[in-house]
């Protein structure tokens, strides 16, 4: 006989008043992903190089075009709030202080991994389409390589490229700024 495990799942509201009242403390390395708390990975260095070397490259070439928000939390729906390694996000004058950004409002979505990477592509890229983030990309160091993720649907990204050493691409929303997947990887 099997038995049946009954969960809890929160909204990104009780979320935030366990933050607010201490339950989940300052420095937990958590997120919510369809209602479910999730204990993110430590950060590796080469995991941090990559994302400090995405922060550095996007600023040289985007500058005030965008707001670049490195590893914080983005509003998806009412039960997801996960926090991308690197999101690039429209300008607003308040910069995001009134209130986390939400699908509209993001450009791209950069998730890099190295140990989580069957979780990004199988948890969190669909979660991105079905929120219709109209592109991501999966930087994949163990393989070296970048996977841009566009078209979304309910059923996930429509159009999937896999590009290695060598090649470039562009920004969906910027299409005059290539980058190579060499100055991603370094």
């Amino acid at each position: 006989m099997s038995v049946q495990l009954l969960r809890r799942k929160f909204t990104v509201e009780q979320y935030h008043k366990m933050a607010e009242s201490g339950i989940l403390a300052g420095d937990d390395r958590v997120e919510l992903i369809r209602g479910e708390i999730i204990e993110m990975s430590p950060i590796g260095t080469k995991h941090a190089g990559c994302v400090n070397r995405l922060v550095n490259l996007l600023i040289q070439r985007l500058g005030k075009r965008i707001i670049l928000a490195p590893q914080n939390p983005v509003v998806l729906n009412n039960n997801s709030e996960p926090q991308p390694d690197v999101t690039l996000l429209q300008p607003r004058e308040d910069f995001y202080e009134n209130a986390h950004p939400q699908p509209n409002d993001i450009f791209l979505i950069i998730e890099v991994a190295d140990t989580t990477v069957k979780y990004d592509r199988e948890v969190k890229i669909p979660l991105y389409a079905e929120d219709n983030i109209t592109e991501v990309w999966l930087v994949d160091i163990n393989e070296q390589c970048v996977e841009v993720y566009r078209e979304p649907t309910a059923d996930g990204y429509q159009s999937v490229q896999k590009l290695t050493r060598g090649e470039s691409l562009a920004i969906q929303a910027f299409g005059d700024v290539n980058i190579t997947v060499d100055e991603i990887l370094g």
